[in-house]
């Protein structure tokens, strides 16, 4: 009887140790996170020099909150990509401006969530500065909100330009009055950047790169940074200044998912 109770007790012990692995082996599953390919980086360790703006990571974007998947405020790109933008920051340094991005790589769960609030029709909070005279019934049938962005295939950036020496833009606070993307600099939300004709993200026609009623130091500015990038490999967005993507892609099917973070990276190499 001792025998047989010793041995029923060794049986659920094992059993229970069993347990506890297969459940302790599923929860590490359920928690494991996408990782970047060996060919995605950080562009500071590419370029140190050009300026980081991440929108995505704080409350000043379109949609008001911090973008799902952005951990950190920190541009991951692949390489090649990475490494072309390092070669078009020489070429500005050299005339007394640099660059600097505002998003890089996107995860497809940050897609997902510019799709969510795309569909809430009740949530207008930041209509006010980046989409004053487009209806927000209208924003995936005029491209503005897509299901898929070639963001999340690693070699797509948004970017500008900033006259050195480059002084600090303040932070946005919540709730703040907002003032349309397409006011005049000096009146719309400060930005280090040169003058644009838009801010960033302004989803409006005068957004596009060549628009005709954005002439002068504004045009000028757009082509500046048209011809630095073109020559280097990148492509324009038409519709979107800031929008660039470096051809040939590495990966021009694939649209990752991996979170916006140092980890995303150093786990991976």
């Amino acid at each position: 009887m001792t025998r047989i109770s010793s041995t029923l007790r060794g049986l659920i012990t094992a059993l229970a140790a069993l347990l506890a692995v297969t459940v302790s082996s599923a929860g590490a599953r359920a928690t494991t996170e996408p990782e970047a390919p060996e060919d995605f980086v950080a562009l500071r360790t590419v370029d140190p020099t050009i300026i980081q703006e991440m929108r995505y990571f704080t409350p000043h974007n379109f949609v008001g909150e911090p973008i799902d998947g952005y951990r950190q405020p920190l541009c991951i790109l692949t390489r090649p990509a990475a490494q072309a933008l390092h070669q078009a920051q020489r070429k500005l340094l050299r005339q007394g401006y640099t660059l600097k991005v505002y998003d890089c790589y996107r995860p497809q769960r940050a897609v997902n969530h510019f799709v969510r609030w795309a569909e809430d029709l009740d949530d207008q909070a930041m209509k006010g500065e980046f989409y004053p005279n487009v209806d927000k019934t209208r924003l995936f049938e005029d491209g503005y909100i897509a299901e898929k962005s070639g963001h999340s295939r690693g070699s797509t950036m948004d970017l500008t330009i900033v006259k050195l020496p480059a002084r600090q833009t303040r932070p946005y606070v919540p709730g703040e009055p907002l003032v349309p993307c397409y006011a005049p600099k000096d009146e719309r939300f400060p930005d280090n950047s040169v003058d644009m004709g838009t801010g960033f993200d302004c989803f409006d026609t005068l957004a596009h790169t060549l628009d005709p009623r954005i002439q002068g130091e504004q045009r000028a500015n757009r082509l500046l940074l048209k011809s630095t990038l073109e020559g280097l490999g990148f492509v324009n967005l038409a519709e979107e200044w800031w929008h660039y993507a470096f051809k040939p892609e590495p990966y021009p099917d694939t649209y990752f998912d991996f979170p916006v973070s140092w980890k995303s990276l150093i786990s991976s190499h």
